[in-house]
């Protein structure tokens, strides 16, 4: 076979129409989804505005939307092919018969991601950029779609769990988290100088610690313990910066004591000599 012969049988195969064909009919539905994205993307960004929602949600929705999507192009285009090589796909959809019904129980677990999958975004148990906790893994959202969810934790692990087996789920990322605090103070001190002193020093604090949504609240005595009253504090925080305020308020509650000569209980041991 001459190069002439060879360029004749190219030519022929790239004129057939089971060569261009699937190739026109790929591009078609790459060009007609990317179109479709564009457009649910630009009415729920647009729908977001107007109504002040969750963007988050909405971002997640139509994360779902545009996954739908490509499957249902996906599917017309390999039906579309099939016809090009001369499957009758009417027949063969019309004729499945028993083949339906193992299909059906075979994909079964498929459907129950589906469904699972919308009922987490109709309900808002979480979106995407949500921190949450699956089992033992906590992690952020970063992937909600039809057949899986996928969370980031920390470290950089990422957990890729089927829908179908979320059936617990602890979500972190609320409006606000809570910061609880409780201070033990000695039973001789003067319980009346003690609020004051936290009063004065949470006007500071509020001030001063950007990670709050609230002021500072001291809910007053909790417990009677042992060997200490003990104040109750909380206030709220920006989602997962609870345990900073935490920290920030036992230190500054610390320092203030210290100045103002309130002792904070703690155990001791004595040890007797016998002789």
């Amino acid at each position: 076979m001459d190069i002439v012969d060879f360029l004749n049988i190219l030519v022929d195969i790239i004129l057939s129409k089971y060569f261009y064909l699937p190739i026109i009919y790929i591009v078609v539905g790459v060009v007609i989804f990317k179109i479709l994205k564009k457009i649910v993307v630009a009415v729920f960004n647009r729908q977001s505005r107007l109504i002040g929602k969750n963007r988050k949600r909405y971002s997640t929705l139509v994360q779902v939307i545009v996954d739908f999507i490509k499957l249902i192009i996906v599917a017309l285009v390999i039906l579309s092919i099939l016809t090009v090589y001369g499957i009758d796909v009417k027949a063969a959809l019309t004729g499945l018969g028993i083949v339906s019904v193992i299909v059906g129980l075979a994909f079964q677990d498929l459907f129950k991601d589906f469904i699972v999958g919308f009922t987490i975004i109709i309900e808002d148990y979480f979106s995407v950029g949500d921190t949450i906790k699956i089992g033992e893994f906590k992690g952020e959202v970063t992937h909600i779609g039809l057949k899986s969810t996928r969370l980031k934790n920390i470290d950089g692990s990422i957990l890729i769990i089927s829908n179908r087996n979320i059936d617990r789920v602890i979500n972190y990322s609320s409006k606000y988290s809570l910061a609880m605090v409780e201070i033990p103070v000695a039973y001789e001190s003067d319980l009346d100088k003690v609020e004051k002193v936290l009063t004065d020093l949470f006007k500071k604090l509020n001030k001063s610690i950007k990670e709050l949504k609230g002021d500072i609240e001291i809910w007053g005595v909790e417990e009677l313990g042992d060997s200490a009253v003990v104040y109750k504090i909380a206030a709220q925080t920006q989602v997962l910066e609870q345990f900073s305020v935490q920290r920030q308020i036992r230190k500054a509650i610390k320092v203030e004591f210290d100045k103002e000569n309130i002792k904070i209980p703690y155990n001791q041991i004595e040890v007797h000599n016998g002789k």
